[in-house]
């Protein structure tokens, strides 16, 4: 990233309730709307209203942005019980924000200018007094902080009044009006501020790639679904994925399609193989333990040969586990879950406009492949939020479908054997092309049978290889010094922003780094990954899960060994960790080398 350029990230800390995500929000679609690029992330409680910790962190940047940064530039107390732990996540001359007119007394120590360190600067202003003063009620304190924020950073005020215009839209006018008066008395007294650190805002980057649009990746998913052509949906609730559900219960109908709300992850999964079946392009998102549920039906879906999409977006488990908290741990499940050799394709995008790409592409790979297709993410992936530049054209829009044909008097063998593994394919209603589709073990036909189970094992695995070459799609890709490097850093999913931002910052200290990112995770492009590790004299695998289980595939697939830094943290991976094991790894496979030129 250029570091002369604009980077600097917010954190807004608060209670449930203080309207500390609803702050964020407006100050990322802000942002973005001034533009610049923005990757933002929540996190809040389990508890229901009322009860636990939120905060808000927004990074903005002149240049793209792979990650949050680990420390904030700007820090805002909401609730300074819950801000307090936080303020050591505030850079050395950054900036603490909190509410210093007190409408009653606090223990000793349980005030936040009590803990800020020596090296921060302290902005205390009367958060609450100036919320009544605008709109006769304290509720708008988040408000207020956001305008103090814009004044004393000297931010285009009008970005923030047409964003939370829009927020408000569906409110009754006056409550739109209190809010920008709070904005405004809270812009006033940030104006009015002497700005003692050197947080700075340059001016935005020309957007030469359209229109910026705010999504999260649960949003990308469903424009990208919506793209490609989905026709029905069915799911069930569950932590992180429900906004998914939610969005296409709006949005799914208008294009023509159905949406059903299941009783349960089984029910989800038997209706999305059965529409499948009938040559609907059917999804339905869940969790892990949702997708524990339905790994009996997926195995249908790979036995009969039908197209499905399923997304599991990951949380901390096992069982319920940590349902707002992030983590990598069902690549085993997604990969291998189910009964017998069962072999589906998982795809496991790295970013929003990932999760667009892939969820936009999906149908089309399931049903070339005619196979249940996993989409893997996480929490955190879910719910980030990043700008991307859609285009305007609709490059995911399905294809006509070719009708196989039989010749008279010869029977319709829905599941030939074929040198590429791939049958065709056809649908209830095509004429003289009636077969069945079953569970058991089966001929061409698709009648039961157990004499080819040999053969149509291998057909099922087979079939799936060139996915890895699918066209269009990002299966791998590498990133930094070419050729051969001292120590390279192979990741998937949205832990690859943190290893990206580690490669740079290791590239910036003189070490040889590259890294690379896998998506498809099975197939895995064991080509490219051999290719990899030939180049690397050490190879580092950072992943959110305490078994390896990225390490252990890759390694199990292509025999290389791999140095592997696991984290159950429930956040995402810190950069530092990351960082501090690279320089580590760089140290050692260089001992040698030192060693003799010291003539040790």
């Amino acid at each position: 990233m250029n570091k002369s350029g604009t980077d600097i990230q917010f954190a807004i800390c608060g209670s449930a309730g203080d309207g500390t995500i609803a702050s964020g929000d407006i100050m990322k679609r802000a942002a973005a709307a001034m533009g610049f690029h923005v990757i933002a992330f929540d996190v809040y409680p389990p508890e229901i209203r009322g009860f636990g910790k939120c905060i808000s962190r927004i990074r903005i940047s002149s240049e793209q942005a792979y990650s949050l940064k680990e420390q904030s530039d700007v820090f805002v107390s909401l609730n300074d019980g819950h801000a307090i732990p936080h303020v050591g996540e505030v850079r050395d001359y950054g900036a603490v924000i909190y509410d210093d007119h007190l409408i009653a007394p606090v223990a000793e120590g349980g005030h936040i200018s009590a803990h800020i360190r020596p090296a921060q600067i302290p902005y205390g202003l009367p958060i609450r007094q100036i919320s009544e003063q605008a709109t006769n009620a304290a509720r708008s304190r988040n408000i207020v902080v956001l305008g103090y924020v814009a004044g004393l950073l000297d931010l285009p005020a009008e970005a923030f009044r047409k964003v939370i215009a829009q927020k408000f839209a569906s409110k009754p006018a006056v409550v739109t009006e209190s809010n920008i008066r709070a904005f405004d008395a809270g812009l006033e007294a940030g104006r009015g501020v002497f700005r003692y650190d050197d947080v700075a805002v340059g001016a935005a980057p020309t957007a030469a790639d359209g229109e910026a649009v705010m999504m999260t990746g649960n949003g990308a998913i469903v424009r990208g679904f919506l793209e490609g052509g989905i026709q029905s949906y069915f799911g069930y609730p569950i932590t992180p994925a429900t906004s998914i559900m939610e969005r296409l219960a709006v949005e799914l109908p208008k294009a023509g399609g159905r949406f059903l709300q299941t009783e349960d992850e089984i029910a989800a999964i038997s209706a999305t193989i059965g529409a499948g079946f009938a040559g609907s392009r059917a999804a339905t998102a869940t969790s892990g333990p949702g997708l524990a549920l339905m790994t009996e039906m997926m195995g249908l879906g790979v036995m009969a040969e039908v197209p499905a999409v399923v997304v599991c977006s990951q949380r901390g488990g096992p069982s319920t586990g940590l349902p707002t908290k992030t983590e990598q741990s069902d690549l085993n499940l997604a990969v291998h879950g189910g009964s017998g050799d069962a072999p589906r394709i998982v795809i496991a995008p790295t970013n929003v406009e990932g999760c667009y790409r892939c969820a936009g592409m999906a149908f089309e790979i399931a049903e070339k492949y005619q196979v249940p297709v996993v989409l893997l993410i996480d929490l955190y992936l879910s719910n980030r939020y990043e700008t991307v530049f859609p285009s305007d054209k609709n490059v995911f829009a399905p294809k006509p479908r070719e009708v196989p044909k039989v010749k008279e008097g010869e029977d319709y063998k829905r599941f030939v054997l074929t040198e590429d593994g791939i049958s065709p394919r056809a649908l209830p209603g095509d004429a003289g092309m009636m077969y069945t589709a079953t569970g058991l073990e089966h001929n061409e036909l698709g009648k039961p049978s157990d004499v080819l189970h040999m053969e149509m094992n291998a057909k099922r695995h087979h079939k799936l290889k060139s996915a890895v070459n699918y066209p269009g799609l990002t299966t791998s890709k590498r990133f930094g010094d070419m050729g051969k490097v001292d120590v390279g850093i192979l990741g998937w999913g949205s832990t690859f922003g943190e290893i990206l931002e580690t490669m740079f910052e290791a590239q910036a200290e003189g070490i040889s780094c590259s890294a690379m990112k896998v998506v498809m995770l099975s197939p895995l492009p064991e080509g490219e990954l051999r290719a990899f590790f030939d180049d690397c004299k050490v190879v580092l695998v950072p992943e959110l899960n305490y078994q390896g289980q990225f390490a252990n595939l890759v390694s199990g697939a292509i025999g290389r060994p791999v140095v592997r830094l696991n984290r159950t943290i429930a956040t995402p991976m810190p950069v530092a960790e990351i960082l501090s094991e690279v320089r580590r790894l760089a140290a050692e496979v260089n001992e040698p080398v030192a060693a003799a030129a010291g003539g040790v």
